[in-house]
């Protein structure tokens, strides 16, 4: 036993019958335990931020799967792998006592792609540490004994924060307590996705035919963002995805704009009205029926007027004069469905740019859905409404045909991403994770109806009949999916330290 409180905690649970299985460690003991064994865990975190993580990758995938099998071993869980169509998952288990109820958590291992030239760092795969320093995030060299970090280092590195920190954060958690001989009441099961960031394709399949090695009470996903506020999250839902792409079309080829202007339609002109036509000048999307079936109770309203925010400072803080006017404030804006352009393609610009008129413009779509618009009707909304403006729609050529009978022209296409999910706040998953952080923070702690971003969670949810709820750990300000990903370590050592309370508490 490193640490005394542990060991007297641990000699109490003996001489009441608790044995191993105890649960009655306090704050200041869960957060020695935390302190004590930091070293390691952020040791372990930088070994597992070396592994390059694209999903696009087999030969990536496999180095992780490889690295968090062996992990859970160590760790005395049953290993397997689930085989799907595309990637594989990895799947978990201990059962501390047969007659025990199970919890779900969810791991997300892989991250976006890199753009190695964009960061401030030769290798996004090499993780450094860094202090903010005279205007500037400056690398540091620490000792490898170091015990003392400054909770406002950070490490950058991709997945630091989406999502590697998160997943150490509970695998650090479970080393501590397996050191200290200290058993969770309940059973746990790990899966381990590693496509999430492209969808997750495969999983909806997976959780169908692994119904029963899935089931659990309660899912908790160790992903996501905290707050603008930073301090401890639990959101209780995320919004779902889908993406369009339109290509307006134009003459057949590019066209020298001295020889055809004046001529020739330019069909950015068009494609700046279709854009202008999808929302008013107070960011309300234009489209009928976009928002239909989305109403906040008195009580949902409630719940998000306490989640401490002022738009003022947000306003400030994201540089914006003004938001807009889809609802009064940030939380109440993340509960309506969103349409975003996400990419704008035509001819050239910069030191490449020439005087032509483009064939086509390209305009990237992507919405969020909330469980009240589901995918299949915004995007027939969305076709309607493109055709209403005029156009004659092509699944993606189009032909001279086409060009002779249509004075608008632009192809379709979509794709549907992860569904949304909510969870009721006022149930017992909420009761019991709120109980178990307040153990460590108090009443410091953030309750999120749900996230502006998406999870691929509704194939849990549907298939096992389980609540779910995303236990936020990194910085808001984590530069996730960009250069510069980082991971503030008061946050890490802060998600420890929650894994612990959470893995410490009795289920109700």
């Amino acid at each position: 036993m490193k640490n005394w409180k542990a060991l007297v905690v641990f000699t109490v649970c003996i001489l009441t019958s608790y044995s191993s299985h105890c649960q009655i460690l306090k704050a200041e003991e869960l957060k020695s335990l935390t302190n004590e064994n930091f070293n390691i865990a952020f040791t372990n975190l930088r070994h597992f931020l070396k592994l390059q993580n694209d999903g696009n990758y087999p030969e990536q995938i496999d180095k992780n799967k490889h690295w968090c099998d062996s992990v859970f071993r160590k760790l005395n869980f049953k290993t397997q792998t689930i085989k799907t169509d595309g990637a594989p998952l990895l799947f978990a288990e201990k059962i501390y006592k047969k007659n025990y109820k199970s919890i779900l958590f969810y791991l997300q291992v892989d991250g976006q792609p890199v753009d190695s030239s964009a960061w401030s760092q030769t290798d996004p795969f090499t993780p450094i540490i860094k202090e903010f320093k005279n205007g500037i995030w400056s690398p540091i060299e620490i000792d490898s004994e170091q015990n003392i970090y400054d909770d406002d280092w950070r490490i950058f590195a991709r997945s630091a924060s989406d999502s590697k920190g998160p997943a150490m954060s509970l695998i650090s958690a479970l080393q501590i307590l397996q050191e200290q001989n200290i058993n969770p009441k309940y059973n746990i099961k790990v899966i381990m996705d590693f496509q999430e960031e492209l969808g997750s394709p495969d999983l909806p399949k997976a959780v169908l035919e692994n119904k029963d090695l899935l089931s659990a009470e309660m899912l908790f996903i160790m992903d996501g963002t905290r707050h603008l506020s930073n301090l401890p999250t639990l959101t209780y839902g995320a919004r779902g995805i889908a993406t369009a792409t339109i290509k307006v079309f134009g003459p057949k080829y590019a066209l020298h704009s001295g020889q055809y202007g004046n001529y020739a339609p330019n069909p950015v002109f068009e494609a700046a009205r279709l854009i202008s036509s999808l929302k008013d000048d107070r960011g309300i999307v234009q489209i009928p029926g976009f928002y239909d079936g989305v109403v906040l109770t008195e009580r949902d309203k409630q719940l998000l007027a306490m989640i401490p925010e002022n738009n003022d400072s947000l306003n400030t803080r994201l540089g914006i004069f003004s938001s807009e006017h889809v609802a009064s404030t940030y939380q109440e804006a993340l509960q309506f469905p969103s349409l975003n352009i996400r990419g704008l393609k035509a001819a050239y610009t910069g030191k490449e740019v020439r005087t032509l008129i483009p064939e086509d413009v390209v305009i990237e779509i992507d919405m969020r859905l909330v469980l009240e618009t589901p995918a299949e009707r915004q995007l027939e909304l969305l076709r309607n409404h493109i055709i209403k403006q005029g156009y004659h729609l092509v699944d993606s050529v189009a032909t001279s045909e086409d060009r002779a009978t249509f004075k608008k022209l632009a192809a379709y296409e979509y794709r549907i991403g992860s569904k949304p999910f909510r969870t009721d706040m006022d149930t017992d998953i909420g009761k019991f994770l709120n109980s178990a952080l307040e153990k460590v923070f108090g009443d410091d702690i953030v309750n999120m109806r749900t996230t502006g971003g998406s999870q691929p969670m509704a194939p849990f949810i549907q298939t096992l009949k389980i609540p779910a709820v995303s236990i936020r750990i990194p910085n808001p300000d984590n530069n996730i999916h960009g250069p510069d990903e980082n991971l503030r370590l008061g946050n890490y050592r802060e998600g420890i330290l929650s894994c612990l309370a959470i893995l410490t508490e009795p289920l109700p």
